[in-house]
């Protein structure tokens, strides 16, 4: 007799995974990487070379075509973020930090059902936001030494 919480998902659950670590990938790459030269280009292909090799992992062919649209967005999303934090006077290790830990959250959440494709949608959508509402560099005590 079958359980009844065993519900059949298909492939969408596997590939919304695979589509949280492509994400959770990029955001990594990217916080670690953003404040380099080329860091936009470098973050991109490392989170797509991890995020494929993750996605091939979790459901092969159709887990990489979702793993490398999540590494995608998660690495620009995150380039976005962390290059602003570091203009406006953010350290390397500190940001990457945080942004790593968002890494670590994301993967988590991707392995809920659904929650891995929403994400891949949040994700972009509060970079955006962020990115809009920039804020120029603060002076600070430097304005009051004069």
């Amino acid at each position: 007799m079958p359980q009844p919480y065993n519900l059949p998902v298909g492939s969408w659950y596997p590939i919304g995974i695979a589509v949280g670590l492509g994400l959770a990938a990029g955001l990594l790459c990217a916080g670690l990487l953003a404040g380099r030269r080329y860091g936009l280009v470098a973050a991109t292909l490392a989170s797509v070379v991890v995020g494929g090799a993750a996605g091939l992992l979790v459901e092969e062919w159709s887990g990489l075509a979702g793993a490398l649209v999540g590494a995608v967005i998660g690495a620009l999303s995150a380039t976005v973020i962390a290059s602003g934090a570091l203009r406006r006077g953010a350290t390397r290790a500190g940001t990457a930090l945080l942004v790593g830990s968002a890494a670590l959250v994301v993967a988590l959440l991707a392995l809920i059902p659904i929650v891995g494709y929403v994400l891949a949608v949040v994700v972009p959508a509060l970079a955006a936001r962020r990115a809009r509402r920039e804020p120029e560099r603060h002076a600070g005590l430097r304005s009051l030494a004069r």
